[in-house]
């Protein structure tokens, strides 16, 4: 089974600037991944051991915005991502893409949904069902049902962090 909905990874262009400064003006410092494991954006894969990668806040909204003129006030926020410390091929082609990035089966993803304007119009909570594709795209069929949602963010309820976006369909 192939997704119905494209999950974003972080765009190139931000993941260069990413990697010189933070969505919070920090610098980015590069280590090496010891265990492997951590949820890659830029890929949209888990890290594998001994890859060099780079913790760093993102502000997805409000890059989100500044390509849309959207005007996110209150609702832009940044949080810590992992994303790799040098240039990588990015995500797999959709040909091969069977299942949504960063799934368990019983873990919890928040997904929020945003309008043009880029201001909440609403969210649901998901427990990862035993076929991920088919609950995630049940989520993002019942989040386009509303005209005014022109994008959804997929989030780990544990820790709160941003996994993915996707898009209105065209």
């Amino acid at each position: 089974m192939t997704t119905a909905y494209t999950p974003n990874p972080i765009a190139p262009d931000a993941l260069k600037e990413l990697r010189h400064t933070d969505d919070a003006g920090r610098p980015c410092v590069p280590f090496t991944d010891g265990e492997g494991g951590a949820p890659l954006r830029c890929c949209l894969r888990p890290a594998r051991q001994g890859e060099r990668l780079a913790l760093v806040s993102y502000a997805p909204l409000r890059r989100w915005a500044a390509t849309t003129g959207a005007k996110p006030g209150a609702y832009d926020e940044q949080g810590p991502v992992f994303i790799h410390a040098d240039p990588c091929e990015g995500p797999a082609p959709a040909e091969t893409s069977e299942d949504y990035p960063f799934v368990r089966t019983g873990a919890l993803r928040a997904f929020r949904r945003y309008d043009a304007d880029g201001h909440i119009v609403g969210g649901r909570l998901l427990e990862i069902p035993e076929h991920p594709a088919k609950g995630f795209d049940a989520a993002f069929a019942e989040a386009f049902a509303d005209p005014e949602v022109a994008l959804v963010h997929v989030r780990a309820v544990e820790y709160g962090c941003f996994h993915f976006e996707v898009r209105r369909p065209a």
